[in-house]
């Protein structure tokens, strides 16, 4: 059987669980619900947590487990040119590294993206060199728009950031599933392990959450249930739902009967 991996930038993982580091009570919470999701991408809000920025206070990066890809993100910008300058910050701290993901916000009450800036900022992006992974609204145009750039990556919200709705509009997910031939990670509005499945069983590639693990009463435990959910929504997708029927079928045969 064929290895199922998630490809990113050429890049093999074998979590399609992708976590974010805000909103835990502190580090070790945060290595904790890492190690429990499996996670092998962590994102780090560079205008948020210290990754080398401040030498005097604690580094996210002592405490993240070996060999996970640490992957800069832009919380935090509304204009395509502060998310260029803190990504190229991003990369003078993490060594050079390429692998970055880009959100450019346009309001501080939806936290919807605003795709005109994103759209700038993905251009520049990826001619100064970087792997852009860029969270977008769930518009199949858009998409494919970021696609055309070259992101390697496109990841549209379910709801919104925070939200923990769940995927209110799997319909556009499917339109920009259908026609991605970059991965498509859902970002963004996940509550819980039944949105996680349904997200991969739609086809999605991966799933990007830090709220729905963060938030919960028991973080490292709901960790645990988003890594059963999204191997069990993948493991759905690829064996191939059964088809809806408007009337009832027998599990067992009518032929053949004792009696």
């Amino acid at each position: 059987m064929k290895k199922d991996v998630l490809t990113i930038a050429g890049k093999e993982y074998g979590s399609r669980l992708l976590v974010g580091s805000g909103k835990y009570q502190d580090l070790a919470e945060t290595r904790a619900a890492t190690d429990a999701s499996g996670a092998e991408i962590i994102t780090v809000a560079i205008r948020r947590v210290n990754i080398g920025q401040d030498p005097n206070a604690p580094s996210l990066l002592d405490v993240l487990p070996q060999g996970i890809t640490v992957l800069p993100n832009t919380a935090g910008c509304y204009r395509a040119r502060d998310a260029v300058y803190t990504l190229q910050l991003g990369r003078e701290l993490l060594n050079g590294q390429k692998l970055v993901k880009l959100e450019v916000l346009g309001d501080d009450k939806t936290l919807f993206p605003n795709m005109p800036e994103t759209l700038l900022a993905a251009e520049t992006l990826v001619k100064d060199g970087f792997d852009v992974m860029v969270y977008c609204s769930d518009d199949p145009i858009q998409a494919r728009m970021l696609e055309d750039i070259g992101c390697v990556a496109v990841m549209p919200l379910a709801s919104l950031i925070g939200s923990g709705m769940g995927i209110l509009n799997p319909w556009n997910l499917s339109l920009i599933i259908e026609q991605a031939k970059v991965p498509v990670l859902v970002d963004a509005g996940v509550g819980t392990a039944s949105d996680a499945a349904i997200a991969m069983e739609l086809g999605c590639d991966g799933v990007l959450m830090n709220s729905a693990i963060a938030g919960a009463r028991d973080p490292v435990r709901m960790a645990r249930a988003m890594k059963l959910a999204v191997q069990a929504g993948r493991e759905a997708f690829l064996a191939g739902r059964m088809p809806r029927r408007f009337a009832a079928s027998p599990s067992s045969p009518m032929t053949g009967r004792v009696a």
